[in-house]
């Protein structure tokens, strides 16, 4: 019979402490807490400044898939074509020059006297013909026309049409583009230029919105762009693994993503990044989440996993409550008790006692 030496209680705190050490970096909850340092070694995020080593990491990730974020116009005007006064907000219909030289048709909501500067808040439209005027409120769901009730609530708002939905076509790959969701993502921030140059909107007060794929989108311009303070996704991610079985078809085409499928064969396990990362680069900014328990689309399940993972980064940087998750018993939707809540919450974080 072999004989086992005991261990005294020092020796025996040393295996539990290297154990729980070496499961926490291994286990996959934690992954988002351990960075790459210069020296290629891994180490744990505990501050600040790690956590920006690790934001910038996985914004190198997410551009490995995406293409390279290209740099932006430093004066971004728009073109006033049309307006409308429609109860108390004025809607103009405008075009913005981007650094591609093309223009995005959009909808500029300015409510009417305003007193003093109020939060601008960025609409971003689900998958729909129609692009921006549904969130502008002319036509598709009564509950995705989130622009104008928000300019109704008081905020300045816009709504860009995506690459080649609405009135806006581009082809965003003769233009050197790796993706269509880099060319939204470069837009999308382009567009906060624009509610920035708006004399009534306070530019340090700045949200975003969206549904299905306005939800991830205004995941995507959160990641990038600092100057977002408060994003409300609806019905817009699951984890890749978790959506549709692994099968990530619907990521890969040309509205989306191709190198998903070029270069890494459709395959979760392939990916650079994943959900969590995409939060975790938004934190600590506040992040509300719609994931309805039947929506075919993203599975719920998947979502309440991203959260989860993210949470550790939330919870390290103290701002556990700025990750909101809701879970309605509604399919692929934004039902209007939800976007209720969701309003609340941009008015928590982007409104102040006096507005």
């Amino acid at each position: 019979m072999k004989q086992f030496k005991c261990l005294n209680n020092r020796s025996i705190l040393t295996v539990l402490f290297v154990f729980s050490v070496f499961c926490s970096c291994n286990s996959p909850e934690s992954s988002l807490l351990i960075y790459e340092k210069e020296n290629n070694e891994k180490a744990r995020v505990k501050n600040e400044n790690d956590l920006e080593i690790k934001r910038n990491q996985i914004l190198d990730s997410m551009q490995a898939v995406m293409g390279a974020i290209p740099a932006r116009i430093k004066k971004c005007s728009y073109l006033a074509l049309d307006d409308t006064i429609y109860t108390g907000v004025k809607r103009i219909r405008i075009t913005y020059s981007t650094r591609d030289s093309d223009t995005v048709p959009a909808y500029l909501f300015i409510p009417e006297y305003l007193e003093k500067k109020v939060p601008g808040i960025l609409c971003l439209h689900q998958t729909t013909p129609i692009g921006k005027d549904e969130p502008a409120g002319l036509g598709g769901s009564e509950n995705l026309h989130y622009a104008y009730e928000l300019a109704l609530k008081g905020y300045v708002t816009i709504a860009p049409d995506y690459p080649n939905f609405g009135e806006y076509k581009f082809d965003p790959y003769s233009a050197g583009y790796q993706s269509a969701t880099m060319k939204g993502v470069i837009n999308h921030m382009q567009a906060v230029d624009i509610l920035q140059s708006v004399e009534q909107v306070d530019p340090e007060r700045i949200g975003c919105i969206g549904h299905s794929l306005g939800g991830h989108n205004s995941l995507f311009v959160a990641a990038f762009d600092t100057r977002i303070s408060a994003v409300v996704t609806s019905c817009g991610f699951t984890s890749f693994r978790k959506y549709y079985n692994g099968d990530l078809t619907g990521w890969s085409h040309k509205g989306y993503m191709p190198k998903i499928a070029t270069v890494y064969s459709k395959d979760p396990s392939k990916m650079p990044f994943d959900f969590p990362e995409v939060l975790a680069a938004i934190a600590p900014r506040a992040v509300f989440i719609n994931a309805p328990v039947n929506d075919s689309n993203f599975d719920n399940s998947g979502v309440k996993d991203c959260v989860k993972e993210a949470g550790l980064i939330y919870k390290l940087a103290g701002k556990s409550k700025d990750l909101v998750l809701m879970t309605p018993d509604s399919k692929h939707d934004f039902p209007r008790e939800i976007r209720i809540e969701a309003y609340k919450f941009l008015d928590s974080r982007l409104r102040r006692e006096k507005d």
